[in-house]
This record gives C-alpha cells, structure tokens and sequence, in this order.
C-alpha cells in the first residue's frame, strides 16, 4: 500500500529547495494532539522507515487507538536515525564486524556489506583509569598510561574507521559519550535524503537515554542488537506503554538536579516502569534547564524504563543555541516543530496527551539526599545518612545491610600514610570522585561544587591527603567554564583535580588506592565508603575495597570528602575545625541557588562549545599518530590478548537448524534478586586469583598489564573467563559472597568457568536460575556473550531488565520467565536438579513451555521472545548469525 503519511511542505528554510516529511498529524484527527510525544516520534519512525508496518497494524485507526493496540503486542519497526558506542561495548562490536565479514566471505558473500548504513558515532570514554590524582600533572599522566594499555585496541578501532564506511571515532580525552551527544552531536531534527525528521538515536550504553532531556528519542540497546541497527535491521519492538510523569512545583533552594533524579528513580521503581516509556510533563518542567533534565533521562535505566522522554520545547531550542549549534539549522528545526504540532508549551495543559498512568512529584517536597550504600534506587535523606548507615553495618547482609557484630561497629585501624598517623573506622571515606555524564554535563551543579570549594578553602577546610579525589568532567567545556570562572584552582587545592575525560570511578576505573589505606581496610574488615557523582554503585562495581558507596551530587562528594567519613549530620556537626580552632558547618560554605545562576550565566557561552567541538577529532596527538592498517578484512594476530576472532560463527552454515530440546541440564548458578550484569560480567579489575588472570599468565603478562575486563572485551578467551567473575557474586550453592560454584557430578566447589568446562567436555547442558531484575545495569553484550560460551543455553527468571533480555535473545540464549505468582521457592527448586525444557517445532512469541525435572516434578514458564522476529533471530542462533545468512544471500 501507499504511504498515506507523507506531504510536502513549503521550504522551512528559503534557502533550501523544497523538502519532504513523513507526518502523522496530516490526519487532522484530533486523537493525533492526544498521542505522547514520545509515540509520534516512535511511529513517524516506524512509519518512515518500514510502509509494511501500516499493513501490520491493519489501518490508521489502530495506529491512533494506540491504548488498545499497546496490550494487543502490536509489533513496531523502529529504525533509529543514528547509533552510538562507546569503546568498551564498540570494540566487540567492531570485531564482530571484522569476524561477520570474514563468515560472509566463506559462504560466497560480499564481505564489504558487512557495513554501517545509518551514522555511527564511536566515543572513547572508558578507557581512562585514575592511576595519577593530586597533582597537577595527573591528566597527563592518566592519558599517557591509557594509551600505553590500550594501544593495540586503540589501533583496531582505528582501523575500523577506516575499513567502515558511516563510522566516525571520537578520540579519547574528548568527554563521554553521552554528554559529547548532548553537546555536540545530537541534531534534534535530522536534515537528510531530502527529508525532515525526528533525530532518534540507539547505544551500546544504558544511559543513551540522557539525549531524552533535549527531546531526542534514545534508548540503550546490547551491542548485539546495535550491530544489526547499523546493518539496516529494524529495532522490532512491542508498542510501549507511557508513563506520564508531572512535575509541579519549584525546587527548594538548597535541591540539586541529582536529589531530584534519585527522588524520581526511587519513586519509578516502586512505580514499576520496567520495559515502558516514561513521559515528562506539566509546569515544573519549565523550572528545568536541558542539563536538569538530561540528568533525569540519564538515570532511567537506573528505574528501569526504556526511555525518560522530556519533548522539545523554547528552553531545548535555546539550549541548542547556548551550545553553538548552527543558527539558521536551529531556526529550521524550531519551524520543523512547531509546523507538525511537536514543539511543548509545558505551562498549558490543553497540550498534555493521554498516557496509560500519570504519577506526580511536587519538586519542592525533594530534599537533599544520596542513594546506596549498594543500589542506586535506595535513596536516604542527607539528614538520615549517619543513621541509615548505622543501620545498614549491623543488618543482615543484603542491599542494606553488613552484618557487621555490634561490637565492632566502632572499631578502628592506624595506619601511617606519608609520614602522617591517621585512622580509619566503617564508613570512612577513602574515594570521592567527581565524575559520570549523570552530573558532570550539568553546570549548576558543577559550578555548584567549584563555589562550594572556594568557599571551603576560603574557611580553611582541607580533605584529608589518603582520600583518592578526583575530577573527571564530561568534556573540554567543563573544564573551560570552571576554569574561566575561577573555581578550578579552588577544586585543585582539595585534590579534585582534572584526573581525566571519561567515565572513570562510575564504572570502577578507579585505579588504586593506596597500599596502607587497602591494609587498614583489610586488617580491620572495615566498611569503607565511596562517594561519587555517578549512577551506578552496585557492589564491587566502584572499586574492591569500598563495600558501601554512595551516589550523591558533586557539591555533596566535596563535603563528605572533606568531613572524612559518611557518619556525619551534617545539621548538627561542623564539617571540620580551621586553623583558628572555629567550627566550619555546611551550611556556611553552600552556594545559593541565584550565585551559581550568575556564574552560570556569565560563563557558560556559545563560544566555548564552538571552540572545544571544532577540533574535537584532531586534538589528541597521541590518536593521530597511530597507524592502523587499510585492509577491508582484518589480519587477525594470533598472539594478541586484546583483539581475537570469535568462535561465534565456527561452523556457520546457510541452512537454518531446528532448535532442539534442552534435555537434562544442570544449574551452573542459583540467584536472587537484582543480579547486575556487573556480576555477570565485571568490568573493573582482573582478580590474580581468577580464571583470567591464570589465562593472561599463561600468555606472558605480568599483573601490572592484565588492565581490566572492560579493556578485554576484544578477547572472548579472556571474556569467558570472566563471566561471571565478580567478587561479590551470591550463589545460592555456595554459603560466601565469591565468583564459584558446585560442580554438581564430582561435589567439587570450582571457579565458575572451570565448572563450566568441565561441564562442557562432558556434554551437559546448562541453565541459570534468578529471580526479579535479572540483568540490571549495564547494557553490557557480554554478559549475555559470556554465557553462551559457557554453555548456558537458558536462562529462568523472575523477571528481566529490558536490555539484557533482548541481549540473551540476541545470543540465541532462551529467556524464560516464570509465571505469575510462582518462583523457586514456591515451586520447590533447589537447582540441585537436572532440568528438561521441551522446546515445540512451532514456536510463538511469549508462548508457555513444559519443563521437566529428574525428580518427576514438571512446571511451565514462558519463553520471553516478545515478537516474531526475536523468534526469527532464535531459529538463527542469534541476530548476528541472521544478519550475516541475509548479506551472504
């Protein structure tokens, strides 16, 4: 059938000739003015990118009564105008490109069409570790150390530049990716093919939903499915529902951006928003700057929707403005909006559309607070933190608690550090750092931080010299603005100096701490605390030896800093006492709202966004001198520990094979609750105890250069050997926090990838069990790639987080879910038993399965592919094995 949603339009800019656009308010139905303005964005995408689509839907009615057709599964194509990656999701991604056209090539394909056809943007932003901090040279000498780790990988990526059509790379030392896409690449409306259109944009990063906050439609997806979106595969997803989320009210004076976002993340997730939009709107939105409001999108993974969606209204125009973009490109976009009814008054509610539950927050009931010590959705009141921390050291192990004996919730350890005696107890805080896009792209409260430290060191206060501080902003704009309006000095004299551009702490690239603050903490099994400006603080994520760390707003990362410890009230007790012997309380040194709105506006200009994105691609020296090879095929080097060709394609033939019966699998793990990709596939260090650490020993490499598991994610060898590697994993087989497992034939307690081999060369199948939120966090492919080289061919759960489903689906790894109101306790399921899941030769999305164990006992559960062409991936093995039988037919 015909598109009946495309017109023509007279030129929004004169100077253009004459442009299309795809539109769905051509219609004149006034259920249009109704539809979210997340719906239209994800529709006129659909729309343009797919007319088969219509005739899924059946007709236009079906597409405006999108209430109804949400509960129907009403399957969307949606194309996204433009992918992102970062490196640690980008270089497997590459180098499943390499190995797919290597596989092209062997069954008499083209392998030059293994290429991004939409935009790719790569950006270089996990690399960077906090190996130098408190000195002026500590950037420098950070950048210089990444590029001594990373060359190998660095050059691969460089190479696929090359080799890649469509394939831009960001160099490192740029900013991180979500705060460059906020800055700099995002367009808002794309101008392109001689069409006008939404700008919508997928990542191989969970927090690509920041780009919400400026009313671009993002998401994170697994790399996997990223890799099939370049490939001009559709994001095939079932209509959503939304969430409208409004906001009233103005914020309390003393109320930073992040006490607003972990007010709303903790009230989403008793909501429960998992796998739907959220929709920001009513008249508190107007009280929000574009940073406020990316700081809100950002942390929607951390509530577990798929998209925060706040739509384009005056302030993103003039925030588009204020960051140099082109003007006349902005006057056309702002013409563009308002031309199909998608530019947002927040203040008049006739424009409010029908969403499927409205939620509200009045800003001004949001109080300062901090989220953790272990998950980002445990928000406590600043004014509650010593007590809740009290509480937290003597309650039974789990998200809030330590299990500390109450005898020992005083104990301390002396130690000497530079010559200086100094003692630590639990809740003493050894790393602050200022870093993450969640915050460090918001320059109220970065500016916020910088007056807070000129006013403390103007009061004489100091941060103790063992605490690791550091500064890592979102990008070369931070740094000018702080510097220009003269707090950077200030920042510096505490020890927040610039330690780097990157994700740095936020996702444990926070380098060592000092050798006898790590004794202290060992000798006394103490509970140190990390403070940081991130997102995530789930364990073992921040560093090794912090057990509890907090997320907080970068103003309040100086103040615990400076107060040494997380047991403090900050109402009651001085932050520290001067050299005059005078007590200096918080409240003295907290900048007001309308100082930091000054220097806001005296500073942050236009001119510095131009000057810092104009050469944002040829700045770093150290880049433009690698030299990678020009090959269309890549040489894979044997001997490399960075960058190996994958065995997910051994083997690869053009017939399709009928999935087969899972017959008497074993339990490799048995779980709980809120199991991270994190645990499942850690990203920080490589423990010298661990299956990885003996593989790159075997290689040659000493400790000092095994870098981390993110750094790795080019070597499957070194990836499989990590799954499951986290120090702080809880396995119901075993009765300690430890990255193991029994091996249930031999009764052997065994590292979990040893178990795994073993249960491999016998030819037993397995599974894994875990109850609610399987798979928060990170959208990490790994951790769904990791368990598919173990041999996990299944995965039962509770319930899933979005990303890492479509992941496991993306590995051909089946999702099942139990039903309502049964889990392994009501079913009796120790994991001890041996399990048969009978997989039926026609399949159906979200059908039920027969599940037999050795016991006799038999159950069902539901196959978690939502839509009919997950199913098709299934029949494949797997989005990549499909994509690549596609291009070699």
């Amino acid at each position: 059938m015909s598109n009946p949603f495309v017109r023509i339009v007279e030129p929004l800019d004169p100077k253009q000739p004459l442009k299309k656009f795809f539109n769905l308010s051509k219609l004149k139905d006034e259920r249009y003015a109704r539809l979210p303005f997340s719906i239209r964005v994800l529709l006129e995408a659909a729309i343009r990118n797919c007319d088969e689509f219509l005739v899924k839907t059946g007709d236009v009615e079906n597409i405006l009564n999108w209430k109804v057709m949400q509960h129907k599964s009403v399957e969307v194509p949606f194309k996204p105008a433009r992918v992102i990656l970062q490196d640690f999701t980008g270089v497997p991604a590459v180098v499943d490109f390499a190995a797919m056209r290597d596989a092209v090539k062997k069954l008499g394909g083209d392998p030059e069409k293994i290429n991004p056809i939409c935009p790719a943007d790569l950006v270089i932003d996990h690399s960077i570790q906090v190996d130098f901090n408190r000195r002026s040279d500590s950037l420098q000498k950070n950048q210089d150390l990444e590029f001594e780790r990373n060359k190998e990988r660095f050059e691969f990526l460089k190479w696929g530049s090359q080799a890649f059509k469509n394939m831009r790379i960001i160099p490192p030392g740029s900013g991180i990716i979500h705060q460059v896409n906020l800055e700099y690449l995002a367009r808002v409306v794309m101008d392109q093919d001689g069409y006008y259109y939404p700008d919508s944009v997928v990542g191989t990063d969970s927090h690509t939903t920041m780009i919400d906050g400026l009313g671009v439609l993002g998401w994170g997806v697994g790399g996997i499915e990223a890799e099939a979106v370049m490939l001009g595969q559709p994001i095939s997803m079932v209509l959503p529902e939304v969430v409208g989320y409004k906001l009233l009210g103005n914020p309390q004076p003393l109320v930073t951006s992040t006490d607003i976002v972990l007010t709303i993340t903790k009230h989403l997730r008793q909501v429960g928003v998992v796998g739907k939009f959220v929709e920001f709107f009513g008249p508190g939105v107007a009280q929000l700057s574009i940073a406020d409001r990316a700081t809100i999108a950002n942390m929607c993974p951390e509530y577990g929707a798929t998209a925060a969606y706040f739509p384009v209204d005056d302030i993103s125009i003039g925030y588009l403005i204020q960051t140099g973009r082109d003007k006349e490109k902005v006057t056309c976009t702002q013409r563009y909006l308002e031309t199909v009814g998608m530019l947002r008054d927040f203040k008049n509610s006739s424009q409010d559309p029908d969403f499927t539950q409205v939620v509200e927050l009045d800003l001004n009931t949001v109080v300062p607070c901090c989220s953790g010590p272990k998950r980002p959705q445990d928000k406590v009141a600043v004014s509650d933190m010593k007590k809740d921390f009290e509480t937290c050291l003597g309650a039974k192990q789990g998200f809030k608690g330590f299990q500390i004996a109450p005898n020992r919730h005083n104990s301390t350890v002396k130690f000497n550090f530079e010559g200086c005696d100094f003692e630590l107890a639990h809740g003493s805080v050894v790393i602050a750092a200022i870093t993450s896009c969640t915050n460090t792209s918001n320059p109220s409260v970065m500016l916020g931080a910088g007056l807070l430290a000129k006013k403390a060191v103007e009061a004489g206060l100091t941060v103790k010299p063992y605490v690791k501080t550091s500064l890592s902003p979102g990008s070369g704009v931070v740094t000018y603005y702080l510097r220009e309006s003269g707090v950077m000095s200030y920042l510096s004299q505490l020890g927040f100096d610039v330690v780097g551009y990157g994700c740095m702490t936020c996702i444990g690239n926070s380098g060592p701490l000092p050798e006898s603050v790590v004794e202290a903490i060992t000798q006394g099994d103490l509970v140190a605390v990390g403070v940081l400006s991130g997102n995530r603080n789930f364990e073992g994520r921040v560093h090794p030896n912090t057990r509890a760390n907090y997320l907080a707003s970068p103003p309040l990362v100086i103040a615990y800093a400076i107060a040494g410890t997380i047991r403090i009230d900050f109402e009651k007790e001085p932050l520290g006492i001067n050299a005059s012997g005078e007590k200096i309380f918080l409240k003295d040194i907290w900048p007001t709202r309308n100082e930091i709105q000054a220097v806001e506006r005296q500073f942050v200009i236009p001119g510095m966004f131009k000057e810092v994105y104009q050469k944002i691609e040829t700045v770093n020296k150290s880049w433009n001198a690698l030299d990678a090879p020009s090959d269309k095929l890549y040489t894979w080097n044997p001997h490399s520990t960075y960058i190996k060709s994958p065995p997910f394609f051994d083997g690869l033939t053009l017939a399709l094979q009928t999935p087969k019966t899972i017959e008497d699998a074993y339990v490799l793990l048995s779980f709980g609750d809120s199991v991270t990709t994190d645990h499942i596939s850690p990203a920080g260090n490589i423990a010298r105890n661990s299956p990885a650490a003996r593989y790159l020993t075997s290689r040659g490499l000493t400790p000092r250069e095994f870098n981390s598991y993110g750094s790795r994610r080019g070597n499957d060898a070194v990836m499989a050997r990590g799954t499951f590697a986290n120090i702080r994993l809880v396995n119901k087989f075993i009765d300690k926090q430890g990255p193991q497992t029994v091996h249930f034939p031999s009764g052997e307690i065994l590292d979990v990838f040893d178990a795994a081999e073993r249960y491999k060369q016998a030819g037993h199948p397995l599974i894994v069990l875990a109850g609610k939120e399987y798979g928060a966090g990170s959208s990490r492919d790994w951790a769904a790639k990791g368990p598919f080289l173990l041999g996990v061919k299944a995965v039962l759960a509770e319930s899933y987080e979005r990303i890492h489903r479509s992941n496991l689906v993306g590995m051909g790894v089946i999702p099942l879910q139990y039903l309502p109101g049964e889990d392994a306790g009501t079913l009796g399921l120790t994991g001890r038993e041996r399990y048969t899941i009978i997989i039926p030769e026609k399949l159906t999305p979200q059908m039920k399965v027969q599940i037999k164990l050795d016991t006799g006992k038999t159950f069902h559960a539901v196959m978690r592919f939502d839509t009919d062409v997950e199913l098709t991936y299934f029949h494949n093995g797997g989005i990549l094995n499909y994509m690549i039988r596609k291009m070699a037919s």
